[in-house]
């Protein structure tokens, strides 16, 4: 059996409103920062997966993710593999990363 760290990103979806991010920006003025829009807020949950393989473990985070970390009508998600680690498996992510500078594994909803 191998862990699998994961983490799970959770935002607003696109035309939903996003009070928190809309605060951020509205102070950003006054410190002086005028160069950032589009702010949206979420959050990440990291956890980490026993399990066969990575796909299996994979499965079990995107149930998570959909039944219980985000509300399918208003949010999306995006799940990261952040390591696995076994006696087999000690490599940071998977070598085939989606556009994530460290390396990590990332699937949107």
């Amino acid at each position: 059996m191998s862990e699998f760290r994961y983490a799970v990103n959770v935002l607003p979806k696109p035309g939903i409103l996003d009070p928190q991010g809309r605060a951020v920006e509205l102070s950003l003025p006054h410190l002086k920062i005028t160069t950032v829009s589009r702010v949206r807020v979420g959050r990440r949950v990291e956890l980490t997966v026993t399990a066969a393989a990575e796909p299996a473990a994979r499965v079990v985070v995107d149930g998570l993710a959909k039944e219980m970390l985000s509300n399918p009508l208003i949010e999306a998600y995006a799940i990261e593999l952040l390591e696995a680690t076994s006696s087999t498996v000690s490599a940071v992510g998977s070598g085939t990363d989606s556009g994530a500078s460290s390396g990590a594994k990332v699937t949107p909803s």
